[in-house]
């Protein structure tokens, strides 16, 4: 009765067609449903968009938030680490690699906006409600064991950026933790956006330190040619995975999906999301950018240029060699990206367990005492990394180096689980992906693979040869044709066979015979318009083929020995100091 009252009284307002934000939905959480609420405002639910450009604006000034926020969580400290190791080892010539990836970035999410807008519920239920327990178990505590190596790896950022300012580890760290669960215990998602947005703004006074360090546009340019200094070996091979692991990660795609989701953004508000994330992007590369530029022109001709080792000790060498405080900035740039992503990597985690677990609250519009294991699974997390960051010891630096070398080994199997949802028609309808789409997704997710068996080779192989290495790389580049030859003739003939009646279902996203693509795109259009994921339980489970279900074990068993692999070495690391 309230849904039809509240449909009544928007009716003068809404666009012709069904409203998706009253439509029967798969949303969990009653606090997924109603009005939207920003960092700078309330969009009412049923308020329309508008063609005035000054309203366009408040209204993505409103939106904002979910991209911009996760786009600052991945200039944390093993961003902010492997940025300025990029710079003050091989100065700006592994620039390419950021210009390579960030578009492979807005393009994994912006995958899982639509899944988040569409669906109304959070990554980790679609893995659960799709593709069962058995794989959704897999999926999950991939991401819960990597976010609680990643938490601890934020608190190490956060102690040796307070540590240059002069304050003691403990203290750092104890109120480091106290601060981030005092935002979430606010009680309001409104709070916790602004304390973010501000953070990431924050970012913003480090910029300075391009100015500082003379960067010259000429050597920036050229580093945007594709080149491997020294040639391609092992030290650059484990770089790239690293650089892939802190731009790509998985906690990523599950943060910005059930965040989209808990701020109740929907397909009506869908661009303005997208350019939120692209601006969270832009933002993101620009801060890299100008890490990567301060350490590359700030210590070239130095005795330090070419020997990082952590980020304290490169901001005493900026400091020195530099002045003007870039040493300080750098500090500061650890510090704001650490406080994000702990708060967001744990908060991710809490998220996805109330995916898991639908009764349970998991939203940031419950106070407190609404939502006692939401807020408690929180404090818990940060409590016990803030511990073993301290009780761990001098060797924490390693763990940095690790978390970003298992993000990049895991993140293959998140690209194919979120592959998978994007083509899901029951789930997305005539939001799913366009062929073109999966082109595009799937060179990113054999390129991430290819590049993610370096770990493996240079633990097994560690005087691997630049030809063994070239041998390598084209035996990938070999397969991944011969795979996408052969899903080139399956999906043509299983599209001759179904293509007629396909393009007439109100789920498809395939053009009809004879239709102009002008005829094409209002009819897509109205699809859209009408489409919200029903029910998941009331949706039939996906049939997993036989050649399917072989390569989604091939590639957990590549994972598991992975991350073991990975382990061991890094063990041994901290054995050897």
């Amino acid at each position: 009765m309230r849904l039809r009252k509240e449909a009544v009284a928007v009716e003068n307002v809404i666009p012709p067609g069904p409203d998706p934000e009253v439509t029967p939905t798969a949303v969990t959480d009653p606090q997924h449903v109603g009005d939207i609420v920003g960092a700078l405002g309330t969009l009412k639910r049923g308020t329309a968009n508008s063609r005035s450009w000054r309203r366009k604006l408040r209204l993505l000034l409103v939106i904002m938030g979910p991209g911009l926020i996760v786009m600052g969580g991945g200039n944390d400290a093993g961003g902010v680490q492997v940025y300025a190791q990029m710079g003050q080892d091989y100065g700006m010539r592994l620039l390419w690699t950021l210009i390579l990836l960030f578009p492979i970035l807005f393009f994994c999410q912006e995958m899982v906006v639509r899944l988040g807008a569409v669906s109304g519920v959070g990554h980790g239920r679609l893995i659960f409600a799709r593709f069962g327990k058995f794989w959704g178990t897999f999926s999950v505590a991939d991401l819960f064991i990597i976010n609680a190596v990643t938490v601890v790896a934020e608190f190490i950022g956060v102690e040796q950026a307070l540590s240059f300012f002069g304050m003691p580890s403990a203290a750092a760290v104890a109120a480091s933790a106290v601060l981030l669960f005092a935002v979430m215990a606010g009680g309001t998602y409104r709070y916790w956006e602004r304390f973010l947005v501000v953070l990431v703004i924050a970012n913003f006074a480090t910029f300075p330190m391009f100015y500082f360090a003379h960067a010259s546009a000429a050597p920036v340019a050229s580093g945007a040619v594709p080149s491997l200094p020294g040639g391609l070996n092992a030290t650059i091979l484990l770089l790239v995975v690293a650089v892939v692991g802190t731009t790509v990660e998985p906690w990523q795609l599950f943060f910005q999906q059930s965040n989209v989701v808990d701020k109740r953004i929907s397909p009506r508000w869908m661009n303005y999301e997208r350019l939120d994330t692209g601006v969270g992007v832009l933002i993101e590369v620009i801060g890299a950018l100008v890490i990567m530029a301060a350490c590359a022109f700030g210590l070239a001709h130095t005795g330090a240029f070419g020997n990082f080792s952590d980020i304290s000790t490169t901001a005493a060498q900026l400091q020195r060699h530099v002045g003007h405080g870039t040493g300080y900035l750098l500090a500061l740039a650890t510090l704001d990206g650490s406080l994000i992503g702990a708060n967001l990597t744990a908060l991710t985690t809490t998220y996805t367990l109330g995916d898991v677990y639908p009764k349970m609250r998991h939203s940031l519009h419950w106070k407190l005492r609404q939502a006692p294991q939401f807020y408690g699974l929180y404090a818990v997390l940060v409590g016990v990394s803030a511990v073993i960051t301290l009780a761990w010891g001098n060797d924490l630096g390693v763990v940095i180096d690790g978390v970003e070398a298992l993000n990049g080994i895991l993140l293959p199997s998140a690209l194919v689980f979120l592959i998978l949802l994007a083509n899901d028609r029951p789930v997305l309808g005539p939001w799913s992906n366009s062929t073109a789409q999966n082109w595009v997704a799937g060179v990113i997710a054999w390129a991430v693979l290819t590049f993610s068996l370096a770990p493996l080779v240079t633990t097994f192989f560690p005087n691997v040869t630049l030809a063994q290495c070239e041998y390598a790389f084209a035996i990938c580049a070999v397969g991944g044709l011969a795979v996408a030859a052969v899903l080139v003739r399956v999906r043509r003939r299983a599209r001759a066979e179904a293509r007629d009646q396909a393009s007439l279902a109100a789920d498809s996203v395939q053009r009809p015979p004879g239709m102009s693509r002008g005829e094409w795109r209002p009819l897509l259009r109205e699809r859209r318009q009408a489409w919200r994921t029903p029910p998941l339980d009331t949706l039939p489970r996906p049939e997993l083929s036989t050649a399917r279900r072989i390569g989604l074990l091939t590639l957990r068993a590549y994972i598991l020995f992975a991350i073991v692999i990975v382990a061991l070495k890094l063990v041994q690391v901290t054995a050897g100091h």
